[in-house]
């Protein structure tokens, strides 16, 4: 078995002080996530408690998510066509440029619903543009052997975020005024951006080179390597079916709180807290333990344990048990995010990283709306609780199909072999 020890490989990749340069990058995106979701938890927050409507969390989602459905066909092109550090730094910039926008307005007294939709859609196209790009620049620093330890990392690092965003959030709104956070967004993006301006990383290959073929060319090109490679198809069908179940539990919790278990702002942060103190725990676990030999039985197996816990939360009628379930529920999360992240960086090569996790954002964000337009509207008819037991239920079945799934994993040929990854079985 061959495994690349130097600092460069046969795809030109150097990785030379990938420690630092991979932890300067972890910050920055640190830093983005981190007023991301601060604003991101404000906005649904002010929307749950000043509507208690499922449509209006519904009209929420979808502008969170369409827009990145549409960039999604480009994004993936760029990420592979174009510097994907200019990239990243474009897409904060976008995303502050227009919070600084909202909070100007809130300053003036102009809080409208419909401005929060536009805004949160033009936060959304840069999310769609930053993430194919953070996905497909990570393995150009981090040699391959070490992607399953830091994506690990990065699956402790974000549930650490987002357990800090909501008590802020919260303790925030309940003092001062809504545009404050705002304000902290733009703040931590600027910051972000300028870590990245200092972060060296070279060009990869193809954008490197003049560009011979055009857009819709490498479009289709990456479309027909998805379609023609059995395991990255499967994978995406895969994805497809968890993402519509995911949506109740992903989206409705917090308006079944409201209604269930009270408005009190305390309550929702919790609901949020707990799955991300769970997710925490996820990672610990991933970082030191790594998974199963293959990816798709790690996958299956977290796909298994939300099923279960998420039926179990849909059947709890005290807010502490509840509580336990969303505890319970996070921690599987890295187990399902990590294999996943890291075998399509393992197995995918650079020139069509980029393009491969384009695809992927375009499902996620074409299959959640399309979930919140069927949930949503019946969260107004019938209980949530309902919703999740019949989901969660659902879960199973695509969990068991993937863990038991035989799938050949089959490596770039130029890319150095990485031992955990040369099964499917």
């Amino acid at each position: 078995m061959q495994e690349f020890t130097g600092t460069v490989n046969p795809e030109g990749l150097e990785y030379t002080g990938w420690q630092k340069k991979t932890a300067l990058f972890m910050i920055s995106q640190g830093l983005s996530l981190f007023g991301s979701m601060l604003v991101q938890y404000a906005i649904i927050w002010y929307v749950t408690l000043s509507t208690q409507s499922g449509a209006a969390l519904t009209i929420s989602t979808l502008v969170g998510f369409l827009p990145q459905l549409v960039i999604s066909l480009f994004a993936g092109v760029w990420a592979d066509r174009y510097p994907r550090k200019l990239l990243i730094i474009g897409a904060d910039l976008l995303t502050a440029s227009s919070t600084l926008v909202l909070a100007i307005f809130f300053l003036m007294g102009y809080q409208e619903l419909w401005l929060i939709y536009v805004v949160s859609g033009i936060r959304s196209i840069g999310a769609g543009i930053q993430s194919p790009a953070v996905n497909a620049l990570l393995p150009q620093i981090v040699p391959p052997e070490r992607l399953v330890k830091v994506n690990s990392l990065f699956g402790t690092i974000h549930p650490f975020i987002m357990i800090v965003t909501p008590v802020l959030a919260g303790t925030l709104m309940s003092f001062s005024r809504l545009e404050a956070i705002f304000f902290i967004d733009v703040v931590t993006a600027l910051l972000a951006v300028s870590l990245l301006v200092v972060l060296k990383v070279a060009v990869h290959q193809k954008a490197a080179q003049a560009q011979l073929t055009g857009y819709l060319d490498d479009l289709k090109s990456g479309l027909v390597y998805i379609a023609g490679n059995r395991t990255i198809r499967t994978l995406f069908i895969f994805f497809s079916v968890t993402f519509f179940l995911v949506t109740p539990i992903a989206f409705l919790s917090p308006l079944m709180v409201t209604r269930s278990f009270g408005d009190e702002v305390w309550k929702l942060t919790a609901n949020e807290v707990t799955f991300f103190l769970g997710s925490i725990v996820g990672g610990a676990i991933m970082m030191a333990w790594g998974g199963f030999k293959s990816h798709f039985r790690t996958i299956g197996f977290a796909c298994i344990l939300w099923s279960v816990l998420v039926t179990s939360a849909g059947l709890s009628t005290n807010l502490i048990v509840y509580l336990i379930m969303m505890f319970l529920l996070g921690i599987p999360m890295p187990m399902f995010n990590v294999p996943t992240t890291s075998l399509l960086q393992e197995i995918v090569s650079q020139d069509m990283q980029g393009r491969v996790f384009g695809v992927q954002q375009m499902i996620m964000s074409a299959v959640m709306p399309l979930g919140m337009l069927v949930f949503g509207p019946v969260a107004d008819v019938i209980s949530i609780e309902l919703l999740l037991v019949i989901s969660g239920a659902g879960m199973a079945l695509p969990g068991l199909w993937i863990f038991f799934k035989r799938l050949p994993v089959l490596l770039p040929a130029s890319r150095p072999q990485v031992e955990r990854v040369q099964t499917g079985d």
